[in-house]
């Protein structure tokens, strides 16, 4: 054993086979990730050779070889799966550095690897639910320090927020849930507008033991962000905002159609064809070839699952049809109301953004003259992934002004 009580880290690249499949034995002695009556097949693929983690509720088994019909496939080389199995690094970490991509139900992968276990590094995310407001909320919990949550956009889920909690883990505590409707979290029948998701966040808070944390919220995920410090500025300390969904200012004689469109078609069973969810997805980017290909996957395949289940699609479309309908000025009009905010506040926008118009920024800083706006050249709707280095140096710069 090493001086830290953990046994010493092996050499996978040349270890027997059995050493990786020994410690995927070794890491279930903690449990399953899965609850009652939950079945799933996670394959650890090292290329040349690979293994199959079963899982059947609370039994389990390991066996050489590739399932067929995995509900996770994890890649990567041998040194990478050895060091994950054995808990000595995060796949969450190497999934952010590029050495290891995730196949299928990713949030099955983010369960397996936060789950608790004698040898975990210090920084890895750690996977849990509560109840908050409801709803049964999965979510991650990283690192220690002053507490920071992470609100993710429509139709993502708390991955897309990875790049921000790798980074801000580093000295801070990162929570980064699956909101109500999304990923794993529950997804109740109801409307899913910026007042529910503000409530359902005070009761988050509550329910992981936090008073008051900063919120970093992208597009939805942003909107969400506002309104709780609107709402609730006591338990808000600073906000960052990648490009947040606003009420339109334009375009509003189409608000009487938009009604029109009932959540509760999500019942029907759709599909979305993966060519056109992949091109819907590179629309986020200014250029998205400078985010890795398996990253993309991974994210298709997360949106995918999601919304092949009927609670899914509706909750998707009562969130989308929320953000448009959204009543722009009046008594209870976003912009009128905007200039309440009293929290600290830093906007990120992207100028090739095509979801969120970089344009908003001129109508937020009349409403908002103290709050910083920075504009990122050559950036689309999700500067944590094309342009994390610039983006996290802007989001430390005023979380510690």
């Amino acid at each position: 054993m090493t001086g830290n009580g953990r046994a010493p880290a092996v050499d996978w690249e040349h270890a027997p086979g059995t050493r990786i499949e020994q410690a995927l034995r070794a890491r279930l002695q903690a449990g399953s990730p899965l609850g009652p009556g939950e079945h799933a097949r996670i394959v650890f693929d090292a290329g040349q050779i690979a293994w199959t983690l079963e899982l059947d509720g609370a039994a389990m088994r390991v066996w050489a070889g590739r399932a067929p019909r995995a509900t996770t496939t994890i890649l990567a080389d041998a040194g990478t799966l050895g060091a994950v199995a054995e808990g000595s690094e995060s796949g969450v970490h190497a999934f952010l550095a590029g050495r290891l991509s995730i196949r299928g139900n990713m949030a099955l992968a983010l369960k397996l690897d936060g789950f608790d276990h004698p040898s975990r590094p210090p920084r890895s995310p750690r996977a849990r639910t509560v109840q908050a407001l409801g709803v049964d909320t999965f979510y991650l919990d990283a690192g220690t320090g002053p507490p920071v949550v992470l609100l993710h956009g429509l139709g993502a889920t708390n991955a897309s927020m990875l790049p921000t909690l790798g980074e801000l883990s580093r000295d801070h505590r990162v929570l980064a849930p699956d909101l109500p409707g999304f990923g794993d979290s529950g997804k109740p029948i109801r409307r899913y507008h910026a007042a529910f998701f503000a409530r359902w966040c005070v009761a988050f808070l509550d329910a992981v033991g936090v008073e008051r944390a900063h919120l970093i919220g992208n597009s939805m995920g942003g909107r969400a962000a506002i309104e709780t410090a609107l709402r609730a500025p006591e338990r808000v300390d600073r906000l960052v905002l990648y490009a947040p969904s606003m009420a339109f200012r334009r375009f509003r004689a189409l608000v009487p159609f938009a009604r029109l469109l009932l959540p509760h078609v999500g019942a029907l069973p759709l599909t979305v064809p993966r060519a056109s969810a992949l091109r819907g997805l590179y629309a986020m980017f200014s250029r998205p070839e400078r985010v890795a290909d398996a990253w993309h996957q991974a994210a298709i395949d997360e949106f995918t699952r999601v919304f092949s289940t009927a609670r899914g699609r509706i909750a998707l479309f009562s969130a989308a049809r929320e953000i448009y309908l959204e009543e722009a000025h009046g008594h209870r009009g976003f912009w009128d109301r905007l200039p309440a905010l009293s929290r600290p506040a830093l906007f990120l926008w992207g100028d090739r953004d095509r979801l969120v118009p970089a344009g908003f920024a001129r109508h937020v800083e009349r409403a908002l003259p103290h709050a910083r706006s920075v504009v990122l050249e050559d950036c689309g709707h999700v500067p944590q992934f094309e342009h994390p280095e610039r983006t996290h140096r802007l989001v430390r710069e005023f979380l510690t002004a």
